[in-house]
């Protein structure tokens, strides 16, 4: 998958998921999706790469930076909890859609119960790195 691919996918992915909403506080650069004011996902390019910037719990996006070349440490986040994805051989739409999906409900789970849009214990599905 290309870069603009990986883009168009990762925000179709978002756009789909319940309470999402999209913002430009970084200026017009930065794509940056949130669920109730809670950031899950960026978009940018680093120099004239497109990336997507997404939480991952700690010890899955370890195994998906070992699995993954286009999976880095986080771009101007915590290289501990955040990835960054490139597109590149090996990334395809079901691992964006899972990638999206997973950060989405990490920030979920953060969230008070009344202001979850869903379970994030039974939304989406469960992760590559554990299969």
């Amino acid at each position: 998958m290309d870069g603009t691919t990986l883009h168009k996918t990762a925000a179709d992915c978002a756009e789909g998921l319940p309470g999402t909403r999209l913002e430009h506080p970084f200026g017009d650069d930065w794509e940056v999706f949130k669920v109730r004011g809670k950031v899950f996902m960026l978009m940018t390019e680093v120099p004239g790469r497109p990336v997507v910037i997404l939480k991952a719990d700690p010890g899955e996006a370890r195994a998906l930076r070992e699995q993954y070349s286009h999976i880095t440490p986080g771009y101007h986040m915590n290289k501990k909890h955040w990835i960054t994805l490139e597109g590149g051989e090996g990334v395809d739409r079901e691992l964006v859609d899972e990638l999206v999906t997973d950060s989405y409900r990490l920030v979920v789970a953060h969230l008070p119960k009344a202001e979850r849009p869903v379970d994030p214990d039974t939304y989406g599905g469960g992760t590559r790195a554990a299969r």
